[in-house]
């Protein structure tokens, strides 16, 4: 091995590098952006890291001060409390992870609820019952969840998968073709009687069969050591999955339509993937976070895909119940894919 040879290539690459001003100043940009984001979204005094339904109450955010609970548990650091107007809704929400604890306010036997497959709730459940230890004895009154419990990893499932798919269509659409063409390989295409709209449409049914073919192979492994329940039709996961596929490549193919250099590239897509991949509830549910945080999730094809998907998993839903967000993918795809044709450069 040659020591000169590999200095020289190193430093080449380092020059194309620090010369291509837009990855340059997209990689001090971007750092400072997701910390900037997550400063607002966790770092404020309204970040908690539990939540607890309290119910009954007329407003979601609940004054702690107002609150006719123990106060030492009124008062304990990291818990945020989410109103909730009767019972059904608060258990609904306990059921599906997306509180950690559910109370009666009020209650002289202090009344609660809580998952026994959740973590969060199970640390919840002990603060809560120390709180009520003045004189050595529990007094609190466990009330058991009624109906069928969804374990947390049936939640957590689709939201890996989801993940996964996103990364897999922006990086295998987006990068590779602005790849394709920073090496000439688009050039020579273009060359060719082959039009875009022939080579953008293969490159989507290329990606959306790899997704669909990866899905399956990870689903059935992991369903061999974690028996996931499916309350729903495998058929309209099928089709969820499928939309949500496409969708999503049709986002890694407006990220392909122009440019030439690898590192902006790779920065785009880390500055869609992300956001998305937290702000979709793949990990945590955004229960009781800001309306504005609400809001930029919608934004996301992740979320409506997740939504739906668990509505089916989880609910047992039929694909007439998940319409609205069938329809939103399916007109982001259009969106994207009419903005993606119309932008397609062989060269730029």
């Amino acid at each position: 091995m040659s020591f000169k040879r590999l200095w020289a290539m190193f430093y080449a690459r380092n020059l194309e590098f620090f010369r291509d001003r837009s990855a340059l100043g997209w990689n001090f940009l971007f750092p400072f952006l997701i910390v900037a984001g997550f400063g607002m979204i966790f770092g404020g005094k309204d970040y908690a890291e539990y939540k607890v339904g309290v119910f009954p109450s007329q407003y979601e955010s609940v004054s702690v001060s107002k609150i006719d609970l123990p106060s030492g548990f009124r008062e304990t650091s990291y818990i945020k409390f989410i109103g909730f107007k009767s019972f059904e809704d608060g258990i609904e929400k306990l059921k599906h992870h997306k509180i950690d604890f559910l109370v009666k306010a009020g209650s002289k036997e202090h009344e609660y609820w809580v998952s026994d497959s959740s973590p969060k709730g199970y640390i919840i459940e002990k603060l809560f019952k120390g709180s009520l230890l003045p004189d050595g004895k529990v007094v609190a009154g466990k009330r058991e969840i009624k109906g069928k419990e969804i374990r947390y990893i049936d939640w957590l499932f689709p939201g890996i998968l989801a993940m996964n798919m996103m990364f897999s269509a922006l990086w295998g659409v987006g990068y590779v073709v602005v790849r394709y063409r920073k090496i000439g390989v688009l050039k020579r295409l273009n060359a060719t009687p082959l039009t875009a709209f022939e080579y953008l449409s293969a490159q989507i049914l290329s990606r959306i069969f790899i997704l669909m073919f990866t899905l399956a192979i990870v689903w059935i492994g992991c369903s061999f050591i974690f028996s996931f329940k499916v309350e729903g039709s495998y058929f309209d996961l099928f089709v969820i999955f499928f939309t949500g596929g496409i969708c999503l490549s049709a986002f890694g193919l407006v990220i392909a339509a122009r440019g030439t250099s690898e590192e902006f590239t790779s920065g785009v897509v880390n500055f869609i993937s992300w956001p998305m991949m937290f702000l979709s509830e793949v990990w945590f549910s955004l229960e009781g976070s800001s309306r504005w945080v609400k809001l930029i999730a919608k934004l996301f094809p992740l979320t409506h895909m997740l939504a739906a998907v668990r509505k089916v998993m989880n609910d047992g839903a039929k694909l007439a119940d998940v319409t609205p967000e069938l329809a939103v993918l399916v007109f982001m795809t259009a969106m994207s894919i009419a903005v993606g044709a119309a932008l397609f450069s062989w060269n730029k």
